[in-house]
Parts: structure tokens; C-alpha cells; sequence
């Protein structure tokens, strides 16, 4: 049998944190849990089984913030807008506890009158991170059998998406 042969260091046949693609015929696939800032910016990176539901994602998103927060205020909240996937107490809980104002679109709710002026969530540009990251070849396919391994990818490649942004801020001063 191949799982006998295993040695140290050597993982289970696809890697470790992968699950079955409920969309995909059960393909064995990752999902990767993503924290923007309003211009498009990673701030925490998270990857689990592709079969695991985003609400059990968001703590640990939310943990993995790499950059010192701002203590939030009452004159100045901190805002967290969610998509749908998100409108559950799980969603919410995770949200209020680690001091966010969460903006989640109810299940089942109409989208507004287009004279009512709302603060939507902003999904496309979590979509458009997740874009620039999936032009890293290495990251798009998951080459890397240790979960560990192809964070850190994914981590460097956000890194150089901070160095690209501030080098073209730096260019047009």
C-alpha cells in the first residue's frame, strides 16, 4: 500500500488542507480566505479544504492580520463589509468580538431603490486580489503538497503586491 510508505516530512497523496470541491465534481481543491483594505490591499491571508464554508474562515482571517490595527473608537468604527455568505450568528459573532462594525446583506433582502444611498460591500475588490494573485502561477495551481509552504507563496506574493503599489506611489509623486 502507497500510505505505508511514507516517510518523514512526506504528506498525504495532494497535500494537507484540501477538500472536495463541492462545484466541481468533488475535486480535491483549496479555498483561500482573503482580508482587503478599501484600495485592494492584502492585509491576512487564510487557506483551508475547499469544502470548508467561509463563516468557519473569518476568525482566523481575521486573527492573521499581519499589520498592527488601530484601536476602533466610537468616532471612528472600523468597518467590515461581508457578502451574504456571511449573514449567519457565526458571521456576525466573529465580526463584533474582535471589535469590527459588520456590514452584512441580509439573506433574502431586495437590493435597494437606486435614490437610497447605502454603503454596499465592496466584493469586487476582494475578486480583484484574488486576480492578481492568481496570475502567480504557483498559486493558481496548487503545486505544493504542504499547506504550509504554499501560504508562505501566497504571502510573498501579497508582500510584492504592497512593494508594486508603493513603488508606482512612490513613480507619480
Amino acid at each position: 500500500m502507497a500510505g505505508s510508505r511514507r516517510r518523514d516530512g512526506q504528506g498525504a497523496f495532494g497535500g494537507d488542507l484540501v477538500g472536495p470541491n463541492p462545484t466541481d465534481r468533488a475535486k480535491k481543491g483549496v479555498k483561500r480566505s482573503l482580508l482587503v483594505e478599501g484600495d485592494g490591499g492584502p492585509l491576512a491571508v487564510v487557506v483551508a479544504g475547499a469544502n470548508v464554508h467561509d463563516t468557519k474562515l473569518l476568525a482566523a482571517t481575521l486573527d492573521a492580520v499581519v499589520v498592527e490595527r488601530p484601536q476602533p473608537s466610537e468616532e471612528e468604527p472600523q468597518h467590515l463589509c461581508l457578502d451574504k455568505g456571511y449573514d449567519n450568528p457565526t458571521g456576525h459573532q466573529a465580526a463584533l468580538e474582535r471589535g469590527y462594525t459588520p456590514h452584512i446583506r441580509l439573506i433574502g433582502e431586495e437590493k435597494r431603490a437606486k435614490g437610497e444611498r447605502t454603503y454596499p460591500p465592496r466584493r469586487w475588490v476582494v475578486e480583484r486580489t484574488l486576480a492578481w494573485l492568481s496570475k502567480c502561477r504557483a498559486i493558481l495551481v496548487r503545486y505544493d503538497k504542504k499547506a504550509r509552504n504554499y501560504l508562505a507563496l501566497i504571502k510573498l506574493a501579497c508582500a510584492l503586491l504592497w512593494y508594486r503599489r508603493q513603488h508606482r506611489l512612490c513613480v507619480l509623486r
